[in-house]
């Protein structure tokens, strides 16, 4: 895969904002649902919390309630329970993408 078809067309958030949707070059369409992508989260708070062992195993039914852009490389996405500090490259949300659980 080149570094473009790792770059989204489109992000947009599915009609219950449950899910983000991404339009890949080629045409492809995936899902990632606001749980997945919560869990994936790779900021500093999150990342110590798995390394104490105090990340959840799961969470409470959430929604994506905000899609910013940052520069051209990334969104940064704002969860319903709060948090707003994760940055998801586009290489991460095509891995989780390609995902065989996505």
């Amino acid at each position: 895969m080149s570094a473009d078809e790792a770059w989204p067309e489109e992000v947009r958030l599915g009609a219950d904002r449950a899910s983000l949707v991404l339009a890949w070059p080629g045409g492809a369409t995936s899902e990632l649902s606001a749980a997945a992508l919560r869990a994936a989260c790779r900021c500093a708070d999150c990342t110590r919390s798995r390394a104490d062992g105090r990340f959840p195993a799961a969470f409470p039914p959430l929604t994506v309630d905000g899609v910013e852009a940052i520069g051209s490389y990334a969104v940064n996405l704002r969860f319903s329970d709060g948090h707003a500090r994760g940055i998801y490259p586009w290489s991460l949300l095509r891995s989780l993408a390609d995902a065989p659980e996505a």
